[in-house]
């Protein structure tokens, strides 16, 4: 039995541990593949270590591993305090963990052996996919009986972010991963040409949409106020935001494929819907910030909300950037550049990560009873570190692929090029050391947290053992 019979803490417990260590897993990855992007050689001539296999493990271990684990941890904690009952189907939720970990291990090695489907985040090919697929629909069946079973009439806000979640990602996964298989290890889409291409990124801009906001909106809705032991500013503000964004953002997916074979009509619809998405997007972020109304001393000396806070930030940020390289006359500049690659890591890095790494130093002394962190001062070096990272590495992102569009477009007057495709790489090769800085402070700011975790984790519990009831 749990240290506390009413809550399931061992599952969140589990999945809060191995989001540190995916986190340290799939960012280190990431830094090798920046470093082979100045030093090509760096993949030692080896195939399973080449930039080309090692990019989809790494953005597959960031988002789905560490995002995912993340995302696990925090709605079974959430759920079962705000719904206040255990959570539903004990075994079954187990059974999420161990699969969420097998899938990851499975990701781990087809990928760079060159098993995949192509398509971005969801490179998995479908055995694996089948997996996911049954490993999902045992978290919804887990989550929404937990909903189902609750004590209070009431379901808080963050719920239905983690439900809407739940649901959109189960049907992205599933439609988008309709596949014909012709081996074990190799299948092809049951979609043809264009019309694939949009079900991708129908399901690519909502995995963003869904599994990197919604699910992520879920866990600011709840850590914040309790962090900073405030009501949610405005309650009427975030059911608003909720209904804006889920009903807006399914229409988004198209302004990836801007200047392509996509039909003009459809370019032009996912342009309009994602400036759309600015409005609701802004008043989530301003709901979250304006929480700490009467309370903003805190951020003095509570890195843990410095943290949350910030995410915040770069959530907005990062959701003003999006819809505005959406235009199509920005995104003629913008498109295939590294200017996208800044605007992805401003949101994963600075949105998600942040976020991510609160609500974990919020969640670990909790689920294993002790008073608190093992080291407030690693929690705030880590937050000064991995904010420098982030800035670092985007600016550079935004430099290099501002430079990059303007390269390219630029034509003498006879019209020919005035730029090599070398030429323009070459002048972006600065940048790409100054991104390799950042990226190796945000992973240093992860290795400050695995040992504060193991740390803490490692410490004395407290007198009473029991969980806290209003923890």
């Amino acid at each position: 039995m749990d240290t506390q019979d009413s809550y399931n803490y061992k599952v969140v417990r589990q999945f809060s541990v191995m989001t540190v260590v995916w986190g340290i897993v799939g960012m280190s990855v990431g830094v090798l593949i920046a470093a082979q992007l100045v030093w090509p050689e760096l993949n030692f001539n080896t195939p399973w270590l080449t930039y080309s296999r090692l990019r989809p493990l790494h953005t597959n271990a960031v988002i789905f591993a560490f995002g995912g684990s993340a995302l696990f941890a925090t709605s079974y904690y959430v759920v079962q305090r705000t719904c206040q009952v255990r959570l539903a189907f004990d075994r079954l939720a187990s059974f999420t963990f161990w699969g969420w970990t097998l899938i990851i291990l499975l990701a781990a090695v087809s990928l760079p052996m060159g098993y995949t489907t192509g398509k971005e985040y969801a490179e998995l090919e479908w055995p694996i996919d089948i997996l996911i697929a049954i490993v999902w629909v045992s978290y919804a069946v887990v989550f929404f009986g937990t909903i189902l079973k609750r004590k209070v009439k009431h379901i808080y806000v963050a719920n239905w972010f983690f439900a809407a979640f739940i649901l959109t990602v189960a049907v992205l996964h599933i439609v988008n991963s309709a596949e014909i298989p012709i081996s074990l290890t190799k299948s092809y889409s049951v979609y043809p040409g264009t019309i694939d291409a949009m079900v991708q990124w129908w399901y690519g801009h909502n995995a963003v949409g869904f599994f990197l906001t919604a699910g992520f909106l879920g866990i600011m809705y709840y850590f914040i106020p309790k962090q900073a032991e405030r009501p949610i500013y405005s309650y009427r503000l975030s059911v608003v935001h909720f209904w804006a964004l889920v009903s807006t953002y399914m229409w988004a997916g198209p302004h990836h494929l801007q200047y392509t074979a996509l039909p003009d009509w459809a370019q032009s619809l996912g342009m309009v819907f994602s400036l759309i998405l600015l409005a609701p997007s802004w008043g989530g972020m301003i709901n979250g910030i304006m929480t700490l109304s009467g309370a903003w001393h805190k951020l003095r000396h509570d890195p843990i909300l410095k943290f949350l806070i910030v995410s915040l930030s770069f959530y907005g940020m990062s959701t003003f950037e999006g819809p505005m390289m959406a235009i199509k006359t920005v995104n003629a500049l913008s498109h295939y550049t590294d200017w996208t690659i800044g605007h992805v890591h401003s949101g994963a890095l600075g949105w998600v990560g942040l976020v991510s790494i609160g609500a974990i130093y919020f969640l670990i002394p909790k689920v294993f009873g002790r008073e608190g962190m093992y080291s407030t001062k690693l929690i705030e070096t880590h937050f000064w570190v991995a904010t420098i990272g982030i800035v670092l590495y985007i600016a550079a992102m935004w430099i290099a692929g501002v430079m990059e569009g303007l390269m390219w477009r630029a034509v003498n007057s006879d019209g020919t090029l005035t730029y090599s495709f070398v030429e323009s790489l070459e002048v972006t090769y600065p940048f790409y050391v100054v991104r390799l800085i950042g990226g190796l402070l945000y992973l240093s700011g992860m290795f400050l947290m695995a040992y504060n975790v193991w740390k803490t984790i490692a410490g004395p519990k407290m007198v009473n053992a029991a969980i806290p009831q209003n923890a």
